[in-house]
């Protein structure tokens, strides 16, 4: 096999995959606690919501759009469902509420990118001040911090329970990619989601509903960071709404265009995320043991992002189209 053959083979999928497994033998060589099996429930907990949150991102992104308001919607979803239940509604009720809120605030945006025209990435960055300030002054208010209640009940081995010895982080994560999978693949919602991305005027000429495609996919985008939320929450008993201001959704847009889903619409699938969440997971799991400081760590991060930046450009270059629409 030549070079050019063997460079044709290795996409970017298959090299970060590579590079993952690479990372992850260097990484239990060296490191003396990486392996222990406190470190890798931690990494499994860590790759399972990232890797919930990018299934969201990526069916935004396909339909050339971004959502920056994930981890808000998340955060203060799940935190008012929980305030709920400490407040004496049923368990049941309080989670459908919290579910509800998220599925809103994501359809309140798709109608402003889809109907007011405006670029997604003001939309849901304008979203996800909103929530973030609204959740803490009217839905979770005098903390930053909401504790799992002990009544969750069932609910809870989301994040603590195991099947068949695999931790339900990881088995929920790999339920909801393969939902999302299938989806993608096989339900005509899905192809209508490749095509806009592809080429949103022929997709309307062609007779797809375009305005609500792109209101569906960030309602589906608000439902699933709901579940990231949960996984979260029951992870650690508590949801820490400060994680709005954190970096975290870069991490979710980083795993994203790193597993190779292209950010000018209509190229990527589930297998691109869950290659491109191995391999942040794992990073940033190693530089944690290694007691790299958190703003070296997000240096680091925000270099791949770039590089990640750059290659989609070159690989999924924007079209006439795209920049028209001012979507990312």
């Amino acid at each position: 096999m030549n070079a050019p053959s063997l460079f044709r083979y290795l996409n970017q999928e298959k090299i970060v995959f590579i590079l993952t497994v690479l990372l992850f033998v260097a990484f239990a060589v060296t490191l003396n606690n990486f392996l222990s099996s406190a470190n890798l429930l931690s990494l499994v907990r860590s790759v399972a919501v990232l890797g919930v949150l990018g299934l969201g991102m990526l069916i935004v992104v396909l339909g050339r759009g971004i959502d920056l308001s994930l981890v808000a919607v998340m955060a203060i979803s799940v935190a008012w469902a929980m305030q709920l239940i400490h407040q004496g509604v049923p368990v049941s009720g309080a989670l459908t509420m919290g579910l509800l809120f998220a599925v809103g605030i994501a359809l309140c945006t798709g109608i402003l990118v889809a109907y007011a025209e405006i670029p997604p990435l003001f939309a849901t960055l304008a979203m996800s001040t909103f929530v973030y300030g609204f959740g803490r002054a009217h839905l979770i208010t005098g903390t930053d911090v909401v504790y799992m209640p002990k009544t969750m009940g069932w609910i809870v081995t989301f994040g603590q329970g195991k099947l068949f010895g695999i931790p339900m982080p990881i088995v929920v994560a790999a339920a909801m990619a393969l939902i999302v999978y299938l989806f993608l693949r096989y339900t005509k919602l899905g192809n209508f989601i490749y095509a806009i991305g592809d080429n949103l005027a022929a997709s309307r000429i062609g007779g797809i509903a375009v305005r609500p495609m792109l209101v569906l996919q960030y309602v589906l985008s608000g439902a699933i960071a709901f579940v990231a939320g949960i996984i979260t929450a029951t992870s650690v008993e508590a949801m820490n709404t400060r994680i709005v201001n954190s970096n975290m959704i870069y991490d979710v847009i980083l795993v994203v265009v790193l597993g190779g889903v292209g950010l000018s619409g209509g190229r990527g699938n589930v297998r691109n995320v869950i290659v491109g969440t191995l391999l942040i997971g794992v990073l940033m799991n190693g530089m944690t043991i290694m007691d790299i400081q958190y703003t070296v760590q997000n240096v680091i991060k925000s270099l791949i992002l770039l590089l990640a930046v750059v290659v989609d450009s070159i690989v999924n270059p924007r079209d006439e189209q795209t920049g028209q629409q001012g979507d990312i």
